[in-house]
């Protein structure tokens, strides 16, 4: 699978940079916006399977554009955010909006082709860590915790395990269920949550407090 990509930043030099480092992964980039009020329209004309959005742009930012490309109906094609800081309170907001996951300008050339490639099949490029970071100076409740409430006692216990990075093989095997019983339970976390992929619905369950910093693997 070759991914297309939309890259949006504002500074030209940063998409100049882009480009060249994705082209030369065998990506191919299919277009550009200055804006994120550009995003959508170059979205509709391009059609990539991912959107490289930077989420500190003039005029409309990366958060509300990754907002309004999301609400479209249809298929959208992914958000992976990209973003100097990874304590960013802009990037916790474009999580919430729906994005798969988020990057450092500052990684390399293979783990920025490689989140593309993680994006671009379906999957969230889920950091436990770092969203534990990004959320734990916020106290949990607020508009998400009615909702997380009808979560199943097994439910919120899939999700505690989705916070901590494993696959859904991985917690077939830690709660010795089946594959397709784990993915049934995925199904109604992200149906509950309002959720569009795991990355989203960790950072609702931090939200609420159905999941604390303390039920990461190791702690």
């Amino acid at each position: 699978m070759r991914p297309t990509v939309l890259l949006a930043d504002d500074e030209p030099l940063v998409r100049t940079g882009l480009r060249a480092l994705l082209e030369q992964q065998g990506i191919t980039v299919l277009g550009e916006a200055a804006d994120g009020a550009e995003v959508l329209p170059a979205v509709r004309r391009t059609r990539p399977d991912v959107v490289l959005m930077d989420v500190r742009m003039p005029g409309t930012d990366g958060i509300e554009a990754t907002r309004r490309l999301l609400a479209e109906p249809g298929e959208q094609p992914k958000v992976l955010v990209v973003t100097t800081f990874d304590n960013d309170d802009y990037v916790h907001e474009a999580l919430l909006a729906g994005a798969s996951g988020f990057l450092l300008k500052r990684a390399r050339k293979e783990e920025i082709a490689h989140a593309v490639r993680t994006v671009a099949a379906g999957e969230s490029l889920l950091f436990p860590e770092a969203i534990r970071r990004l959320v734990s100076a916020r106290p949990p409740g607020g508009k998400y915790t009615r909702v997380a409430k009808t979560l199943t006692r097994r439910e919120a216990e899939v999700l505690r395990l989705i916070a901590t990075g494993l696959s859904n093989s991985d917690i077939a095997a830690a709660l010795v269920i089946s594959l397709e019983t784990v993915k049934t339970h995925v199904g109604n976390i992200f149906g509950k949550l309002g959720a569009a992929n795991r990355s989203q619905a960790v950072v609702i369950a931090y939200e609420a407090g159905v999941v604390r910093p303390g039920h990461l693997a190791g702690q």
